[in-house]
């Protein structure tokens, strides 16, 4: 649950931020083909002129930057760690927790961040590498802090599990810019309920916001991979239609293992732990083209959530078809 917390903290504010700003004003730079892409409403493109730099903007971006970082570790800090001994620096071994959704989950938070650092650095007129790595580091360097305060919490510890899904997170979004300009293979996350939440309410929520950021069963990441941008710019295959991988996992109660619980007639119920991988399509929706700025800005803000849309499960039950893959 706290890593998505993290992200709601920073996310929203993030986006606000950079597309009210793109908006306002659009940088014209120099690439070495001729046309522009739209990433985000703003027009980017692979190399930055120094020239473009631009000292109050960059310091905008900074201050705003340092502020919610330092906010959102205020906020943490009242949520979480209060009301627990501090202690000493420790480490402590969660990977095989809620069979690996929540590792998952921290690499989509990386990545989300990272997007959004790389194009406010971008927006400054930051050298082209800079923004990248300064702006694409951020989600990993931001929840890197956070395992370090659970570091020093009796409660928690840091974990090198999550440090390095961290870092995948960042490297996949810095990786695509350097590579591509672009994101080609995106991140996205959808959510269900599921039956479980009423086993343990307080563990997995009591109702569908609580589920939404606690019930790990009911939720499903996916790996959005864009063909047509792999394809010539001549291609007649969608822009906007992507390919998804996704996984998920039922049946957890707990965290390494479900604990016992008897009902109300006094038998034992069990739930059987599993993973489930799926295949799908999906939509894009920044590269679909609009002449709206609140339109884009919405299509913006959603972009992380996958599109319902025909999908085939994998589990060690069997392979089964679905209408709405969500």
């Amino acid at each position: 649950m706290r890593f998505i917390l993290k992200y709601l903290l920073l996310l929203p504010v993030c986006i606000a931020f950079v597309r009210s700003n793109a908006q306002n004003d659009t940088i014209r730079v120099a690439r070495p083909t001729s046309e522009f892409r739209v990433i985000g409403g703003t027009e980017f493109c692979g190399y930055v002129n120094r020239s473009n730099f631009n000292k109050k903007r960059f310091s905008l971006v900074a201050i705003t930057e340092a502020a919610l970082y330092g906010g959102s570790l205020v906020g943490l800090n009242e949520l979480w760690y209060k009301d627990y001994p501090r202690s000493s620096m420790h480490s402590f071994d969660d990977n095989q927790e809620w069979l690996q959704l929540d590792k998952i989950g921290h690499v989509t938070t990386s990545y989300y961040v990272g997007r959004v650092g790389t194009q406010l650095y971008k927006w400054s007129g930051l050298n082209r590498k800079k923004a990248i790595w300064y702006g694409g580091m951020l989600g990993s360097v931001y929840q890197s802090t956070i395992e370090v305060l659970d570091g020093y919490s009796s409660q928690w510890g840091f974990s090198w599990g999550d440090f390095a899904a961290n870092t995948a997170g960042s490297l996949l979004c810095i990786g695509q810019e350097l590579a591509w300009d672009e994101q080609r293979i995106i991140l996205k996350f959808s959510f269900m309920q599921s039956e479980y939440s009423k086993f343990r309410p307080n563990l997995l929520g009591k109702n569908l916001q609580e589920n939404i950021l606690k019930d790990y069963n009911g939720q499903t990441y996916w790996l959005s991979v864009n063909p047509a941008s792999f394809m010539s710019d001549e291609t007649r295959f969608p822009k906007w239609l992507n390919i998804a991988v996704g996984y998920g996992a039922n049946g957890m109660t707990g965290g390494n293992f479900n604990p016992p619980y008897i009902d109300g007639n006094g038998f034992q119920i069990y739930h059987e732990r599993y993973r489930q991988y799926y295949l799908s399509f999906d939509v894009d929706l920044t590269r679909i083209k609009t002449k709206s700025k609140f339109l884009n800005t919405v299509f913006y803000s959603i972009g992380y959530l996958k599109i319902p849309a025909p999908a085939i499960e994998f589990s060690e039950k069997g392979v089964k078809g679905s209408l709405l893959g969500f």
